[in-house]
């Protein structure tokens, strides 16, 4: 379906960005936890400098360039100069290990890494080391904002590259062009590339922006990670957008965020209901002033009414919305109202947006009645353009009249509110992260004393739900829970690895021989 375009309105995240500064100009875009800030004009200059760069380094129109390093205004600037570049975004998650990494780099066929040396205590680049990576040309460290956004000769190298040359490749980039390329885990557990052009994000987040409200007064507090949907298209672009200041947080700490809400006097800030658990136990919010807060958007199945509640009235929000997306629809599929009731914000996702259709499909694929669950599927200028190099998947993924199954259940209300009833068949969330339990469990297979294991999520007061694996070891194999855990910490994300380990000597499985994970589940 054809991306509803309006005539007056950018069609690529650098056009985006062009744009932003020839209207906000000197007005600060980014200020750094630092203090240290970046205007409007400032940021469009600094990500025409690292597009020459990119172009010094060989990147072409369609190439993909991996952003490994944690929110800054530095990862901003990579992102719109490899963009500008031509070049597709790929961006990492912080929480990988070195092989998870260079897996999506492999797979991505990255020809450039933009990443920090260390962060929380890892050597990034060591991490790589020994890894294979035939098509990755180039490492690019961060390390400042603006024209010190980048280390060594990168940005001296991209002087050669004339002013000529990086209008024509701007000029060249268009909004049916690959925007980016978000790896997400399906339930095979081997992650999958997302591909969504510039103007599908352009239009999507256009709709968003103005749903959250978002205005040239606002502060915007950006905790979700950038390599997240959440914190990239629904917190830096959507800035970039309505001309809002964005504030970039690289580690949640809770008294750390509560501080910064009142020194900056922050005004939006979206995140996943366990993010806002965590500030409402934060000891630091009984004396600071939070008043500044005015919006945020939050999802989960249901979000607890208590909750919504006590981030107006403790946490001092305006206004509290809820949603629902995934990257397969460049994150946004149905959003609630500024005007929507407690019951509708904290059971429903809202509306779909517009452009977009939501159908409910029983298991026959017949279309369910109001308020019957069955299959979420999605049909709209939102759906994904593809897997990246795997036909198959796409075709299972999206049918040939366009309707993108999500693996998601829910249903639709009378009024046509979108009820989420239950996520894919076997993903949990973990600290609003997805945690697909085929990728935790083809890992932990590795390991030489498990013969069989299976992992499903259980429910956690501070996470929201944890793993738990259930191990049957090998013959004559010994192994503790907490020498698998630590065996596991050093191999995956953090988010990933089991809290909880039970060892049996037996599976529940059914006539085909596959493990009846809903019987684990009813232990957990």
């Amino acid at each position: 379906m054809a991306v509803a375009e309006a005539a007056d309105w950018p069609l690529t995240t650098v056009e985006l960005a062009m744009r932003a500064a020839a209207r906000f100009g000197d007005r600060t875009a980014i200020l750094g936890e630092d203090g240290e800030a970046v205007s409007y004009s400032g940021l469009a200059a600094a990500m025409r400098r690292a597009a020459r760069g990119f172009m010094a380094l060989d990147v072409e129109p369609g190439d993909k360039v991996a952003v490994w390093a944690p929110n800054s205004a530095a990862w901003i600037v990579a992102a719109l100069g490899l963009q500008a570049a031509g070049a597709a975004l790929v961006p990492i998650s912080t929480r990988l290990k070195g092989a998870e990494a260079a897996d999506i780099l492999r797979r991505s066929r990255s020809s450039v890494l933009v990443t920090v040396g260390q962060f929380l205590g890892a050597d990034y680049p060591q991490m790589l080391a020994g890894e294979d990576l035939p098509e990755l040309r180039a490492l690019v460290l961060l390390t400042g904002r603006g024209d010190e956004a980048f280390e060594g000769a990168f940005l001296e190298d991209g002087e050669r590259v004339s002013e000529k040359a990086l209008k024509a490749r701007m000029a060249s980039l268009g909004g049916e062009d690959v925007c980016d390329l978000i790896y997400t885990s399906g339930t095979t557990g081997r992650p999958k590339g997302v591909m969504t052009t510039h103007a599908q994000n352009m239009q999507t987040y256009r709709i968003y922006s103005r749903g959250l409200t978002l205005t040239p007064q606002d502060r915007y507090l950006i905790v979700n990670p950038f390599f997240h949907t959440l914190g990239y298209k629904a917190g830096w672009l959507s800035s970039l957008m309505r001309g809002a200041l964005i504030l970039p947080h690289a580690v949640f700490d809770a008294d750390a965020v509560v501080g910064r809400i009142e020194r900056e006097q922050v005004s939006v800030m979206p995140g996943p209901p366990t993010l806002f658990h965590a500030l409402l136990a934060s000891p630091r919010l009984q004396t600071a002033d939070t008043s500044s807060l005015r919006v945020t958007f939050t999802g989960a199945a249901m979000v607890p009414v208590e909750l919504i509640e006590r981030m107006r009235r403790d946490l001092k929000f305006d206004l509290v919305m809820t949603a629902y997306g995934l990257s397969e629809t460049c994150g946004v599929v149905s959003m609630c109202r500024p005007d929507d009731d407690l019951q509708t914000i904290s059971t429903t996702s809202g509306s779909p947006i517009e452009g977009v259709e939501v159908k409910i499909a029983r298991r026959d694929g017949s279309q369910a009645e109001p308020d019957e669950p069955g299959e979420i599927l999605v049909r709209g200028f939102n759906v994904m353009k593809g897997y990246f190099e795997d036909p198959e998947a796409t075709a299972e993924a999206i049918d040939a009249e366009g309707w993108l199954a999500t693996g998601d259940i829910g249903a639709l209300t009378p009024a046509g509110r979108l009820r989420i009833t239950d996520r894919k068949k076997d993903m949990f969330i973990v600290g609003g992260f997805n945690v697909y339990p085929a990728e935790v469990e083809n890992t932990l297979s590795f390991h030489p004393a498990i013969a069989q294991v299976a992992v499903v999520g259980t429910p956690d007061p501070k996470q929201g739900e944890v793993g738990k694996a259930f191990v049957v070891l090998r013959r004559g194999e010994a192994l503790t829970g907490a020498a698998l855990i630590a065996w596991s910490r050093e191999r995956m994300a953090n988010y990933k690895v089991p809290r909880q380990v039970v060892f049996r000597q037996a599976l529940p499985v059914n006539a085909a021989g596959k493990v009846e994970k809903f019987t684990l589940r009813q232990e957990g």
